[in-house]
């Protein structure tokens, strides 16, 4: 963690409420608050802004004598996480209502069943895609599907990724044997790792290897 050289606490009247100022080096870190995730950050010229979101509460920080896009150095940045997580716990944490209500994304209030029942209902979507496209030849041109080299994902382990593959001749990610094979025996384009189609077949795989414990590497 880079030295901090002074800290200055202001209680503020407006609706962003309290205000930090900490400075890293040669660079001044400003908590400027919290709003809904919805709101833009405030622009400020010299300003690099920066912000978490948790669906619902953006805090956010602003760093003086930096320009949006420009690389905080690495002393700056550490203040700047710190900060962040600091105030986004003591929103958390805190019993206090602020000026404007925020609602902090599972807080302290348990997963009620209709939480789960939507949550399972989405993943239950993915991996049904995902056992769709694994069955299917058209994700190829040559006929062949995953299934037939793999029945059911029993024996694509995606427990043990990362590992080095010989195919490859590198360490592989799960997403990258399924190129592969999608490309090889398949005869098929490549997926992008943003491909709906690929996360379906990650979720798909992972799914039916439920329980197994992790090893990567593991041959």
């Amino acid at each position: 963690m880079g030295k901090i050289f002074g800290k200055i606490i202001l209680t503020g009247t407006g609706l962003l409420g309290l205000v930090v100022f900490l400075y890293a080096g040669a660079n001044t870190v400003r908590y400027i608050g919290a709003t809904p995730c919805t709101e833009k950050p405030p622009v400020e010229e010299g300003v690099k802004v920066l912000k978490v979101c948790d669906g619902k509460t953006k805090v956010i920080v602003g760093v003086d004598g930096l320009k949006p896009g420009e690389m905080m150095p690495r002393e700056t940045a550490e203040v700047v996480a710190k900060l962040i997580w600091d105030k986004y716990h003591e929103m958390t944490e805190s019993s206090v209502q602020p000026q404007k209500e925020i609602v902090i994304a599972h807080g302290k209030e348990e997963h009620t069943k209709r939480d789960m029942m939507i949550w399972d209902t989405e993943l239950k979507k993915v991996i049904d895609e995902g056992y769709k496209w694994f069955h299917s030849p058209e994700i190829g041109t040559s006929g062949i599907s995953c299934d037939m080299c793999h029945p059911d994902a029993s024996n694509t382990h995606p427990e043990t990724y990362p590992k080095f593959q010989t195919q490859l001749k590198k360490v592989a990610l799960l997403r990258d044997m399924i190129n592969w094979c999608i490309e090889n025996p398949l005869e098929g384009k490549r997926l992008n790792e943003d491909d709906p189609k690929m996360k379906a077949l990650e979720a798909y795989m992972i799914s039916s290897r439920k329980s197994k414990v992790l090893s990567p590497g593991k041959h």
